[in-house]
């Protein structure tokens, strides 16, 4: 049952309670054959401790997967995108896309016990825009936000927001308690730490260094969930450990592809363990050569070309990722299938066409063939991103690039390419997201160059001839026009080159198949997992 209006149409939706019960159900329980039961511990791993436990003013590494245990969105997705009730049972959008409003539940309550109102969604949407590093983009035309009842919120839009009820999971727009953050700093908040939410799981402790632990929430709204006890998460940061914590049974879910690719096809024969590649559809993440345009030598389009007749999208996808993963000819994701073009322009591996560009752009071999010395800084974010850097090294060397690959932790690293821009190119991953003009126009836009803002802009692209279409893409409501306008960026990109679309990242889940329900939605174990429950 879909619950998006589109904007020809106006009125409320209404859900009987059966029906409510049927839309919060699982996607799917075919895989599964036992009926939830009560009680039990489940362990998720994680292969980095996340920063904070709350995403209200972060999307930092790894907080995504914890955010959504205690803090709930207004709404939740399926595997499609297609919107389901959350913590709004029901929404409506005006015949002219300025207005979305949205009916919350009776009867929630926070964790410490107090009511849960419009106060708290208006108080939370407004923060996000303010301080989240996606929000000032996805709440950009949000100019009023108005509570007429205690259980209404309407947000009023100055132009339309196409992606914006896209935009309202859990992790990506969580709803705090306003009693506990009104007047502080939301960033600076140690609510952060220690989450007070509507969610199916209370924060019990974070053993910094180790791991978190949730409890059931039994007063939570949507009853009889959660059906776990208790849920542990843990944090291994050796990837060895990950793999033998997996295969011991420790751990029951392990989502991100924890364990190094190489190992994949082992655990693949490995009867207590599953496979599940769903649950990614609201992160659709690529991997890319991104380069400084600061750098006089990446200035001229020549020398980023001749790169790309160089790299061999294939060689990674089939060495580094042990053939995991699609080959793309630009910067989305093939998952976004309303806005991926297939027949974009490339670059063949061409040896003698990239030497005949490095000539013409004044790069001519020296006594000792090189013709340019740089270092590639790739992110530190799984074993991939080295492999593949050390590959780059080799295959540039070919055509008298000499590379040095450059190694940091993750502070050091997003300090360097986005604060400090000390950096020739990098090889890193970034989320397409659930739509395009949130997780794509944010890398172009050059509006969107910020220093020191992480996971902007860091090539300073600047076209205005994209900035136009990237702009015009956010506020049209026609599917056709906005895929032309998304398909002209993407032919635009490709010539300009500011950055190299390489692999569609190959995001799997590995589980334990003693739990069940654990990815039900576009969410993934990114979600609330309050459907998750122990089978044997």
């Amino acid at each position: 049952m879909s619950h998006f209006l589109t904007p020809n149409r106006r009125r409320f939706l209404g859900l009987s309670a059966t029906a409510l019960g049927a839309a919060l159900l699982p996607a799917s329980r075919s895989a599964y054959a036992a009926e939830p039961r009560l009680g039990g511990t489940a362990t998720l791993l994680l292969s980095a401790e996340p920063p904070v436990l709350t995403t209200i003013a972060h999307t930092a590494f790894n907080s995504v997967y914890v955010s959504a245990k205690t803090t709930e969105g207004l709404l939740t997705y399926d595997f499609d995108l297609t919107p389901r009730p959350s913590l709004a049972r029901q929404w409506s959008v005006s015949d002219d896309g300025l207005q979305y409003t949205f009916k919350l539940g009776e009867g929630v309550k926070w964790h410490d016990g107090q009511p849960f109102t419009a106060a708290d969604v208006a108080y939370s949407i407004a923060t996000i825009k303010d301080v989240h590093p996606r929000g000032r983009n996805t709440f950009l035309n949000l100019v009023d936000i108005q509570t007429p009842d205690p259980l209404t919120v309407t947000l009023v839009l100055s132009k339309p927001a196409p992606y914006l009820i896209t935009a309202l999971a859990a992790a990506e727009t969580p709803i705090v308690p306003k009693h506990l953050y009104d007047g502080s700093k939301a960033a600076e908040n140690p609510v952060n730490n220690a989450p007070v939410g509507t969610g199916p799981f209370v924060f019990k402790e974070w053993v910094r260094g180790s791991h978190i632990v949730y409890d059931r929430n039994p007063d939570y709204w949507d009853a009889p969930r959660p059906y776990l006890d208790r849920l542990i998460v843990r944090f291994i940061p050796d990837a060895s450990a990950r793999a033998l914590a997996l295969e011991t049974g420790e751990i029951d879910l392990a989502p991100a592809t924890p364990i190094p690719y190489s190992d994949l096809q082992r655990f693949e024969t490995l009867p207590h363990i599953g496979f599940e590649k769903q649950g990614y559809q609201y992160s659709n993440g690529v991997s890319r050569v991104e380069f400084n345009l600061e750098k006089p030598y990446f200035q001229d389009v020549r020398v980023r070309r001749a790169f790309a007749h160089v790299i061999d999208r294939n060689v990674i996808r089939d060495t580094i990722n042990y053939g995991y993963g699609e080959t793309i000819p630009g910067p989305i994701n093939p998952n976004l299938k309303k806005w991926f073009v297939a027949d974009l322009k490339t670059y063949p591996v061409d040896a003698a066409a990239a030497e005949k560009l490095l000539d013409e752009a004044g790069l001519p071999r020296d006594a000792d063939g090189t013709r340019l010395k740089l270092v590639h800084d790739y992110v530190p974010s799984g074993e991939t991103y080295k492999r593949g850097a050390d590959y780059i090294k080799q295959a540039l060397a070919a055509v008298g690039v000499e590379v040095t690959v450059r190694s940091q932790d993750f502070a050091t690293y997003t300090k360097r390419i986005y604060t400090d821009r000390d950096f020739d190119f990098t090889f890193n991953g970034m989320s397409n997201l659930f739509d395009p003009t949130v997780g794509v126009q944010r890398l172009y836009w050059s509006k969107n160059f910020k220093p020191g803002v992480p996971f902007s802009n860091g090539s300073k692209y600047s076209n205005p001839k994209v900035d136009e279409l990237l702009e015009a893409a956010a506020v049209e409501v026609d599917h056709e026009k906005r895929f032309e306008q998304w398909a002209a960026i993407q032919q635009i990109l490709v010539e300009d080159l500011p950055d190299i679309g390489i692999v569609s990242q190959p995001e799997i889940t590995l589980y334990n198949r003693r739990i069940a329900d654990h990815t039900v939605g576009a969410e993934g174990n990114a979600g609330s997992l309050a459907s998750a429950h122990i089978v044997a």
